[in-house]
């Protein structure tokens, strides 16, 4: 199962698409918490950090403080630079630009790490 966490409807919908899987989309943290929280553990993330609500970096916090979530790996999927930035600690195995990003780059993550 796969997650993407994104405020932005239409991105969330070509995250899923491209991923070919059937993703659930979360428009906010507190959505994707909940669903985790009720058991729903996903094999992979794709996350914005830039949400309404609790941002991205909240929810990794919250993911990584958890010993059955901790290894869930996510990928950062942003208009922000986050090149050398040290986000392995928080689970983070990559990074996508969501302004340069493509559709076979989202399948690599998705072959890696969800099927």
């Amino acid at each position: 199962m796969i997650f993407v966490i994104d405020d932005d409807k239409i991105m969330a919908e070509c995250v899923k698409r491209a991923s070919k899987s059937d993703a659930k989309i979360f428009s906010d943290a507190i959505e994707a918490m909940s669903a985790i929280s009720d058991g729903e553990l996903p094999d992979l993330i794709f996350l914005d950090v830039l949400l309404n609500g609790p941002d991205g970096f909240t929810f990794l916090n919250e993911l990584v403080s958890y010993d059955d979530t901790r290894k869930i790996p996510v990928v950062i999927v942003s208009a922000l630079d986050f090149n050398g930035k040290g986000l392995d600690s928080y689970g983070v195995v990559g990074v996508l630009n969501k302004d340069t990003m493509k559709p076979e780059e989202i399948r690599e993550y998705v072959e890696k790490y969800a099927e």
